[in-house]
């Protein structure tokens, strides 16, 4: 079977995936892109993005993926809805296997992004979308009025505390350690806003009810007895996992298990890239995925124009 040749592929359909593949079109390098089935990863969840260039007042995830998408295809970037399935190394360059189809690449840029981790407790998954939701965009209208526990103390959780509470009439955020782990932007924010509170070195036991969520079963650390929260709806934000299951063994990975990249997303294998939240060091934060993504493919297209790592 024929297999369709590019010099650059992008695997990931987030911010990141989707900026790699407007930069390394606009190098004029043909410039394939896997999107996967859920484009927009997990910025789609994300009411307002701070601190993203060209945008003072901030801006919603799921309206700054399609423009990224949409800039990308007008650069010359061919995108399809597949996911990465895993590369084989062929005479220099990558084959990439999809569900579908196989192509190969010069060089291959891996933005598959991270999934947002699920709470192992009792209520977790019986409830889910029914009270128990990764997205306080879609779901805040639901709960106006009505009390909200967010679990989790960083930006994502922080950040989807703030879109809640202009629906429900209180939020309640658990944190499991002692202080917030968020940026100080967030955090000042949420202190000041009257209708959070925050429970700190809490432990989520079980989340229950019985058609939807009621509430939360929680234990502070160092006490004997649990306690149980009332709450119309239960956010997880306990942190990402890194996509990386369909490269592990071939790529170095570090202990959170993201893919080891130098100063220039390359990784220790030639001809393959890394950026986004998938890599190592990252603060998964948007901009950043956008600064990854562009040095990624300058480099990429560095790599195909020497015929290999320049130093």
């Amino acid at each position: 079977m024929l297999v369709k040749e590019y010099d650059i592929v992008v695997a990931g359909g987030g911010i990141a995936g989707l900026t790699a593949g407007r930069a390394a079109a606009q190098t004029v390098l043909s410039t394939f892109m896997l999107t996967g089935n859920e484009f927009g990863g997990n910025l789609l969840s994300i009411e307002k993005i701070d601190g993203f260039p060209g945008y003072p007042d901030g801006v919603a995830g799921y309206e700054l993926c399609p423009i990224t998408q949409g800039d990308a295809v007008q650069a010359g970037a061919e995108l399809v809805p597949m996911k990465l399935l895993s590369l084989e190394q062929k005479d220099e360059r990558w084959l990439v296997h999809t569900e579908a189809e196989d192509y190969m690449g010069k060089a291959v840029i891996l933005a598959m992004g991270a999934s947002l981790c699920e709470l192992d407790v009792p209520g977790a998954e019986k409830f889910k979308g029914k009270g128990v939701s990764h997205c306080a965009s879609c779901d805040a209208p639901l709960l106006r009025g009505k009390i909200a526990v967010v679990i989790g103390g960083g930006d994502s959780a922080l950040q989807e505390a703030l879109t809640l509470v202009t629906a429900a009439a209180q939020v309640i955020i658990l944190q499991q350690d002692d202080q917030l782990t968020a940026q100080n932007y967030y955090v000042d924010q949420v202190k000041a806003n009257t209708k959070i509170k925050i429970r700190y070195n809490i432990d989520v036991e079980e989340i229950f009810g019985t058609e939807t969520v009621e509430g939360v079963k929680v234990r502070e650390q160092g006490s004997a007895s649990s306690s149980l929260i009332a709450a119309d709806g239960a956010f997880i934000y306990i942190g990402l996992a890194p996509n990386t299951r369909n490269v592990n063994g071939l790529l170095k990975l570090d202990e959170t298990g993201r893919i080891m990249v130098d100063e220039n997303m390359r990784t220790e294998v030639p001809g393959l890239f890394s950026a986004g939240t998938i890599r190592s060091r990252s603060t998964s934060r948007a901009a950043e995925a956008v600064a990854d993504a562009v040095k990624a493919a300058e480099f990429a297209a560095h790599y195909i124009a020497d015929g290999g790592w320049r130093a």
